[in-house]
């Protein structure tokens, strides 16, 4: 708080933070609407948003709509407007975060533009910020749409994609802050430089962990119908009896049964998770016999404790099979590693300063 305080972009630097906060809330309740089910209620989109139902015709207008969705024919053709409410209510909520994010970043940058409080060196990053925001927004459509044709089902790649694009975002964002909050440090007085290549093999298994989650999320072809590989062989360590049971090789080929294979998606999320583990821990007995900076060793702190809760909090979720709570934990989880991770690569990393 007090580095920030003593920026002279302090205004911009918490505008930038309060952006990754409502990031982070998107992604939260993203997931919570995956999580209830919610993510199909809404069966059309517009760029600007739109009223929510505020009396029992307009209620009546979107159950209607709903009614003539794949999900609500082959699934939920019992349901009552009543029982439909909270669905359509966690799914515009998404929404109205994801637009709310917007109009913070534009007004933002409107404000600070004429204030001529950003200089040349700010101004193609913060256009590419905005950009990347509404592309997001266009992505989440891409993803829902996928689930209102013939199947109610949400690709796995496009929830992935949603998903990464979110995060893509947040670390663009946050690189900035501390680019600004931090516009210089002297990196020759530390050893830091020595754990560069292994933190960033860290953080590219860290993704690949990400997306898979996401894939052990979203719906994948099974024997007879798209299942969701979070909620098969919900037992750890072993998946049901054996280590490698034989539904993991089910399919043709090796990249169909790690990208295609609900089975192999499962067993692929388990396997890098134990990659992560394993790469924290050469960090955290690398980083010991070296002479670190304050801020890289809070990084590493917090990646240490984040991996711990993180990977428990995975085994729970499996084992109860993915209940609302542990889920929505788990994303958080994953997030705040994400973000401890962007903060000890640009600790290790900065060097120049941002006038």
């Amino acid at each position: 708080m007090k580095i920030i305080s003593s920026s002279p972009h302090k205004p911009i630097i918490w505008w930038l933070l309060s952006g990754c906060f409502l990031i982070y809330v998107m992604v939260l309740v993203g997931g919570l609407t995956r999580l209830t089910h919610s993510g199909l209620s809404i069966t059309d989109w517009s760029f600007m948003g739109s009223m929510p139902p505020l009396n029992q015709e307009m209620w009546q207008a979107r159950f209607e709509k709903y009614q003539q969705s794949p999900e609500f024919q082959k699934i939920n053709y019992e349901m009552t407007l009543q029982e439909f409410k909270p669905i359509f209510l966690w799914e515009y909520i998404h929404r109205m975060i994801g637009r709310g994010m917007m109009y913070v970043f534009a007004i933002g940058f409107v404000y600070f533009l004429i204030k001529k409080k950003l200089n040349r060196e700010m101004l193609l990053p913060f256009v590419f910020l905005f950009f990347m925001g509404a592309m997001q927004a266009v992505i989440g459509w891409w993803m829902v749409y996928s689930g209102l044709q013939k199947q109610p089902a949400v690709s796995h790649y496009r929830l992935a994609t949603h998903l990464m694009s979110a995060f893509t975002l947040f670390a663009f964002t946050f690189w900035f802050a501390l680019r600004l909050t931090f516009p210089k440090e002297n990196v020759q007085e530390n050893e830091g430089k020595k754990l560069k290549g292994l933190t960033v093999l860290f953080f590219v298994v860290l993704i690949l962990q990400i997306i898979y989650g996401a894939f052990t999320a979203g719906y994948v072809e099974g024997n007879a119908a798209k299942i969701r590989p979070g909620h098969i062989f919900n037992t750890y360590p072993k998946m049901g009896e054996y280590w490698f049971p034989e539904q993991i090789t089910m399919k043709e080929t090796f990249f169909e049964n790690i990208f295609e294979n609900a089975s192999g998606i499962q067993f692929m999320h388990r396997s890098i998770a134990l990659v992560v583990v394993i790469l924290v821990c050469a960090i955290w007995y690398r980083s010991n016999k070296l002479k670190l900076s304050k801020q890289q060793h809070l990084g590493i702190t917090l990646l240490i404790y984040g991996v711990t809760i993180q990977f428990a909090l995975g085994v729970l979720t499996l084992v109860y099979q993915v209940p609302v709570l542990m889920g929505a934990l788990h994303q958080t989880g994953a997030f705040f590693l994400f973000g401890v991770c962007v903060y000890l690569l640009f600790h290790l990393f900065n060097k120049k300063t941002l006038a």
